[in-house]
């Protein structure tokens, strides 16, 4: 017999394809991932790794193992969303990702009105720009700004966001429309619509700084560094800045919340999930 700990590792390494990939995913370090896999190989009597210099690569067997090994990583998490589902009373953890503006300046502010409602519920609040996988439970709830494609979820249209070009008030007044410069978001944002709205609007214009980090936008943009494409729902409320009038259509980005299927008739997570739409009631527009 082999240790169902070793194939959960090792099936992890697989998708990862290296020892460091992995052992992040995992939170280990990497020769613990090596040692399960080795362990596993033994056990097995099969050659599931080559081993190269600064490489490894799967044998056929390992393949073939690997596969085997998904597979059962699935039931587990289908076990675990089931077990999760059955929890009849408004109470536990429940892990929500969204964007991370969304999460600070819609969401979080308000979680102390679900905490009187629900005092046993406890949230977990991820701002993340990945998409994060419901399928194996990285979280509970997902707020998108793209419609989730995956047959095993739930989705549904929360609200949509509006945004605006914004620059400080100091800065507008040194600065005439010559002479203006722009905040961009990093080259691994290029496919994104606000990128691609912000080049539009920006023209030749010199762009004067790059970040992926939509708060430390904001925050150049208040400080006068150059003019940004901010969600008014942060711009808007920021006495400090004021908005510009743009060429062309307006920006607009659709929100949507996203459930696993399983879970979705689970009591906590509907709890969750009203909340949610409550927080982006009216307040995602200019």
């Amino acid at each position: 017999m082999f240790d169902w700990e070793d194939l959960r590792l090792f099936t992890v390494f697989a998708q990862k394809k290296s020892l460091s990939a992995a052992a992040r995913e995992l939170k280990v370090d990497h020769a613990t991932v090596a040692r399960r896999v080795a362990a596993l190989e033994g056990a097995l009597r099969l050659k599931l790794v080559e081993r190269r210099p600064r490489a490894y690569f799967l044998t056929p067997d390992g393949e073939r193992i690997a596969e085997f090994g998904k597979r059962m990583e699935a039931v587990s998490f289908a076990v675990q969303r089931t077990a999760s589902a059955g929890h009849a009373t408004i109470a536990g953890e429940v892990t929500v990702t969204a964007p991370p503006a969304m999460a600070a300046v819609l969401i979080a502010p308000r979680l102390g009105e679900l905490r009187e409602r629900y005092p046993e519920l406890h949230i977990r609040l991820d701002g993340d720009t990945r998409n994060v996988s419901l399928v194996r439970r990285e979280a509970d709830v997902a707020i998108r700004l793209s419609r989730p494609d995956d047959a095993e979820l739930v989705v549904r249209k929360l609200s949509t966001v509006t945004f605006s070009l914004y620059g400080s008030l100091a800065y507008l007044t040194t600065h005439g429309v010559d002479a203006r410069a722009y905040i961009a978001y990093d080259t691994s944002m290029d496919d994104t619509p606000q990128q691609n709205w912000l080049q539009a609007q920006a023209g030749p214009a010199p762009i004067v700084l790059r970040s992926n980090d939509l708060a430390v936008q904001a925050a150049a943009v208040a400080a006068g560094v150059g003019i940004g494409v901010l969600p008014d729902f942060m711009g808007g409320r920021d006495e400090r800045l004021a908005r510009l009038p743009h060429a062309g259509a307006a920006l607009e980005r659709e929100v949507w919340i996203a459930v696993h299927s399983d879970l979705r008739n689970a009591p906590r997570i509907k709890a969750v999930m009203a909340f949610l739409a409550g927080c982006f009631e009216r307040r995602t527009s200019a």
